[in-house]
């Protein structure tokens, strides 16, 4: 096995059926990360949960961009503040970037493979389509 072993559980919020996220949790457990998988659509988030993966990120980089809204620009994410982006994301959490991860105390909006390297202890590569929806994905929405 060319992974290093981690010794870390990272609890990791994904839209059920995402091929992207899917790519990202077979990455993870091949560096021996164990993975506790939850429904980021149907968990229940508090204003206060977001925040705390949200900490330190522009809006832009806390929105999930192939959402159907803010693919079309129904949604203007630059128009609305930070508290008005996270209201409509409580309401409507698709608009969430996936995945969130908890690692320990640290929460991570996105799946940022040199932040994770660090936290984990690993040196995953960072593969060219890991964070993007490729065609042949079966997902019925973004």
């Amino acid at each position: 096995m060319t992974a290093q072993a981690a010794a870390k559980t990272v609890v990791f919020y994904e839209k059920p059926g995402c091929g992207g996220n899917r790519r990202q949790k077979t990455l993870l457990q091949e560096y021996g990360v164990e993975l506790e998988v939850r429904d980021l659509l149907s968990t229940p988030w508090t204003r206060e949960q977001l925040e705390a993966f949200f900490a330190g990120l522009e809006k832009d980089a806390m929105v999930n961009a192939a959402a159907p809204k803010i693919k079309s620009g129904e949604l203007d994410v630059a128009a609305l503040s930070r508290d008005e982006l996270i209201g409509k994301m409580l309401a409507e959490p698709l608009l969430i970037k996936r995945p969130l991860l908890e690692v320990g105390e640290t929460r991570v909006c996105g799946f940022d493979i040199p932040r994770l390297n660090a936290l984990l202890n690993v040196d995953m590569p960072v593969p060219e389509t890991i964070n993007s929806c490729l065609k042949t994905d079966k997902c019925s929405s973004h």
